[in-house]
């Protein structure tokens, strides 16, 4: 909200009113004692049709007033073309995705719990899904489409059982949970926020703000330069702004590796090398096929049923995830020259826990300056993210082939049926593949003697004091399953481990 300000000193200031950070300032402004300031760079989301009505969901990829395309580096093995597009306004990226809703497995939290964030497992964080389960309405996405079914009862045929994953996640195939209220997005701050009239008096939120840096008093972080001014926390400051901008954020106020940062010409606070390293997301392939008839609309999101399966039978968690579309998936195989077709159907292979790690990294010291993000797709050592992904194009040619979809199937437009080979799949995956706009991991929690760890299990950045860090750039790994209600449940959680402390 475009609003004037009484003060510019508050007990707490949340930079980003995204996935995590409108949770955690809605959350610290239940005390009426406190003063909350929450900045987004963004607009509002409240009342605006395109960004509340789920359906509508992929015109706001790289939308000029809601979103941010952020270009990656040349990527050796994988495909330079990617556009990871972020939701700017408030809700942020939950108020830009397709709204599917899982809880990671209780697998996923060990592995965290194990990589050092200590109190992470899923005993540690059972209260705060509960908490978001409280606030976020779910409901499923049966809107009984003829084609979903048809996929859904492939599925059963190659012998994976029907499952509500809503009750959690294993190897099935089933209908998705999403964070939506009928015909309309549950995001953080549809939930959290709205109605934005009613938000209590110490709760300020600053729209259309952009934030420059962390200031500091030695080493201690005592406020943020804005496009409005200087704004001062009593208390703390909560980096939410995304696994891209909230290392960018560290970087450009001194966090971060020394050496870089001093040729840059930025002045050192900590000298931390793992900010911006330890990029995380899902990579996602295509296959897809040209409608006998046509696709029939009767859907939420138009991805709304998905399979889950382990490639390796000793991975424990599914290691493979799909997403059916109804739609033809062309965004990166026209541009290559593979057919497309206007009745279309898809299925979107993803590694669930993909083992390539990239960066991201200063340009320059003007805030201006977009980063430079390196996922580095497909250069794990084993070959591991290229064999999961082979196999799922193989596997979703089965479930195509089964009798249940086949009838709706005219013809395999991408890679098309000459594509059979480990390699020729694996070139066409690899230089077509897409993302699931889930990058996280770039400020990674883990235990003290971890080198490579920007904060603590209390979300603290290390080697300062006063700071913070509540988004998915904290996830120590990937989890398998779409990140959203994970988001949300580090900002409630981050707004105990604040509380707890407040002087």
């Amino acid at each position: 909200m475009d609003t004037e300000l009484d003060t510019t000193t508050f007990d707490y200031v949340v930079v980003g009113g995204g996935t995590a950070g409108a949770v955690a300032a809605a959350r610290l402004s239940e005390d009426p004692e406190t003063s909350v300031c929450l900045v987004e760079a963004g607009p509002s989301d409240e009342g605006v049709r395109e960004i509340l009505e789920l359906k509508r969901w992929q015109n706001l990829l790289g939308h000029e007033s809601y979103g941010q395309e952020f270009e990656i580096e040349d990527q050796p093995r994988g495909n330079s073309n990617i556009l990871h597009s972020r939701g700017i306004m408030l809700g942020g990226s939950s108020s830009h995705n397709s709204a599917i809703a899982f809880k990671p497995t209780e697998g996923d939290m060990r592995r965290w719990e194990g990589a050092g964030a200590t109190g992470w497992g899923p005993d540690g964080v059972a209260k705060y899904f509960s908490r978001v389960s409280r606030t976020v309405n779910m409901e499923p996405s049966d809107a009984g489409n003829p084609l979903v079914e048809a996929f859904l009862a492939g599925g059963e045929e190659l012998g994976f059982p029907r499952l509500n994953f809503g009750k959690g996640v294993k190897e099935g195939v089933g209908l998705f949970q999403l964070n939506k209220k009928g015909e309309h997005r549950q995001s953080s701050s549809a939930a959290y926020l709205h109605p934005m009239q009613e938000l209590p008096d110490n709760l300020t939120v600053l729209t259309g703000t952009r934030t420059y840096r962390v200031l500091f008093d030695e080493n201690r972080a005592v406020g943020v330069e804005t496009e409005r001014g200087e704004l001062r926390a009593n208390e703390e400051i909560v980096l939410s702004a995304g696994a891209f901008d909230t290392p960018k954020l560290l970087m450009l106020s001194g966090v971060g590796a020394a050496e870089p940062l001093g040729m840059l010409g930025v002045p050192v606070v900590s000298d931390l090398v793992g900010v911006g390293e330890n990029l995380l997301d899902h990579p996602e392939g295509v296959i897809m096929w040209e409608a006998s008839r046509p696709v029939p609309d009767e859907t939420a999101n138009y991805y709304e049923a998905g399979l889950f399966a382990n490639v390796d039978p000793d991975a424990g968690d599914p290691d493979l995830m799909f997403h059916f579309g109804l739609q033809a998936f062309d965004m990166h195989t026209l541009p290559k020259g593979y057919p497309t077709a206007e009745n279309a159907f898809s299925i979107t292979p993803n590694v669930t826990r993909a083992r390539s790690r990239g960066t991201v990294r200063l340009r320059s010291a003007d805030p201006d300056t977009p980063p430079a993000i390196d996922f580095r797709y497909f250069t794990d050592p084993e070959g591991y993210d290229e064999r999961i992904m082979v196999e799922g194009v193989r596997l979703a040619r089965e479930i195509a082939a089964s009798s249940s979809i086949s009838e709706w199937m005219e013809r395999e437009l991408a890679p098309g049926p000459s594509a059979q080979s480990f390699e020729e799949i694996s070139e066409y995956v690899r230089t077509t593949a897409n993302t699931v706009y889930h990058p996280a991991g770039t400020a990674k929690m883990g235990a003290p003697d971890d080198p490579d760890a920007v904060v603590d299990p209390e979300l603290r950045v290390r080697g300062v004091e006063g700071l913070r860090v509540a988004d998915a750039s904290v996830f120590p790994a990937m989890i398998s399953v779409n990140p959203c209600i994970t988001c949300m449940m580090v900002g409630e959680k981050a707004a105990d481990l604040l509380k707890s402390v407040k002087v």
